[in-house]
């Protein structure tokens, strides 16, 4: 989002010769969140802009002038990632190919380099390492705990040809037998689920309010409302009690690496 509205706040805030954890316990908020938000990382809910109003005495203007959340660009995942660094829980939906941060560098390739318009190979040699950089969150043995629902169709479609595969799903299969993630994989039998509309992150923190990162062609967009990243968690839930529990799931992985491996 634009920081226009994250400095008014900061000027404000200063104006009023207030900290920003005295404006925090104001407006009963994190001093974090309201970091966040004059950063210009974080578009704060309609209750969050009330309460910082009357703590400021702006009047109605923090309300009023809140960033149009309904606007999704394509590049909004640049915020979606700085909040993936500061997540103590991620939980990944995916209904096409696998989340970022689980991706091997052979598979990011195959999706990145395959994008239309094309890229040139300079340009996919540095999206495939800021992909490759987001995985580096899984370095900490026990922060962020990463829960991945997969689609079967994620297992099913070659993605990079089948030796790319194999390893991708190898990849996946080792970090779950290490315990550093778990993976469910809905099977293609359960048919329609609550969560067939796109791609889905939830995120959630130690001092802030959840959101949930949603991804379809060419956009995406944070979600902060309460409602809505509650209205996405039930969804994720709901497909969750669906899925193959985790060692059928594991099992799945190993046997479609397998068969990737013996293809011709």
């Amino acid at each position: 989002m634009s920081n226009i509205y994250g400095e008014w706040l900061k000027a404000q805030r200063l104006a009023a010769e207030l900290t920003q954890q005295e404006l925090a316990d104001a407006s009963v908020m994190t001093r974090s969140h309201i970091s966040h938000i004059e950063a210009g990382r974080r578009i704060p809910s309609k209750e969050d802009a009330r309460r910082l109003d009357m703590a400021l005495n702006t009047g109605n203007v923090l309300s009023s002038f809140l960033p149009d959340d309904d606007v999704a660009v394509a590049d909004y995942f640049e915020s979606a990632r700085l909040l993936e660094q500061q997540a103590v829980l991620i939980r990944e939906f995916a209904l096409s190919y696998v989340p970022g941060i689980l991706q091997t560098e052979g598979y990011a390739r195959a999706v990145l380099g395959t994008s239309f318009p094309p890229v040139s190979e300079e340009e996919c040699d540095r999206l495939v390492v800021t992909r490759l950089e987001r995985a580096k969150i899984l370095d900490d043995r026990l922060t962020p705990v990463v829960w991945v629902l997969l689609d079967e169709a994620v297992l099913r479609r070659t993605v990079g040809g089948p030796e790319v595969m194999a390893a991708q799903i190898s990849h996946m299969a080792r970090l779950v037998e290490a315990g550093r993630v778990r993976v469910h994989v809905m099977p293609l039998a359960v048919g329609f689920h609550p969560l067939m509309d796109g791609m889905l992150t939830l995120m959630s923190f130690e001092d802030q309010p959840p959101v949930a990162y949603g991804e379809g062609l060419r956009m995406g967009k944070v979600h902060d409302s309460p409602s809505v990243v509650q209205e996405l968690q039930g969804r994720y839930d709901l497909a969750l009690s669906d899925a193959l529990p985790l060692k059928e799931s594991l099992a799945l992985l190993r046997a479609t690496a397998k068969d990737y491996s013996h293809h011709d």
